[in-house]
C-alpha cells in the first residue's frame, strides 16, 4: 500500500534553512585561533619561504665574505643564528599544527553540512518521485476510463 505523498506545505515545514558553514565556523573561532590561522596561512606560503631563504643567504654571504670591519655579525654569531633558526622552527611547528587542526575542523564541519544537504535533497527527490508516481496513476486511470466503451441502454 502506497502512502499519499506529502503536500507542498508539509514539505516546506520540514525544510531547514540553508546555512553558510564557512561563516558559522569563522564566527565560532576565538581571537587567538583566528590569529593562529592567519599566521599559518601566511607562513605556509612560498613568499614566506623565499623571504627566509633570501635573508639567510644574504646573512651568510655578508658575514662570511665581506671585510671583517663591515660585517654586522661576527663569526661566533653564526652559532646564534643557528640557535635562533631552530628556536623559530620550534615555535612555528606547533603553531602550524594548530592552524592545520583549525582547518581540519572547518573541513569536517563542511563535510557534515554537505552530508545533511545530501540527505535533505534525497528526501525531497523521494517526495517528488512519489508525486510523479501519484500523477502517473491518476493519468493511467483517466486514460483507462476514456478507453472503456460506453454501454448503450
Amino acid at each position: 500500500m502506497k502512502h499519499a505523498p506529502l503536500s507542498i506545505e508539509e514539505l516546506k515545514k520540514q525544510r531547514l534553512p540553508v546555512k553558510n558553514i564557512n561563516v558559522e565556523h569563522f564566527e565560532k573561532m576565538t581571537k587567538i585561533e583566528k590569529t593562529a590561522l592567519y599566521i599559518t596561512e601566511k607562513i605556509g606560503t612560498m613568499g614566506f619561504f623565499f623571504t627566509l631563504l633570501i635573508w639567510t643567504a644574504i646573512w651568510l654571504i655578508w658575514n662570511t665574505l665581506m671585510p671583517a670591519n663591515i660585517r654586522f655579525d661576527p663569526v661566533p654569531a653564526f652559532v646564534l643564528w643557528v640557535f635562533i633558526s631552530n628556536a623559530l622552527q620550534l615555535f612555528l611547528l606547533p603553531l602550524l599544527m594548530i592552524g592545520q587542526n583549525l582547518q581540519n575542523r572547518h573541513a569536517e564541519a563542511r563535510a557534515e553540512n554537505e552530508y545533511k544537504t545530501n540527505l535533505k535533497a534525497e528526501k525531497e527527490i523521494e517526495i517528488i518521485i512519489q508525486h510523479l508516481e501519484n500523477q502517473n496513476e491518476i493519468l493511467v486511470e483517466i486514460l483507462n476510463s476514456a478507453k472503456k466503451p460506453k454501454v448503450k441502454k
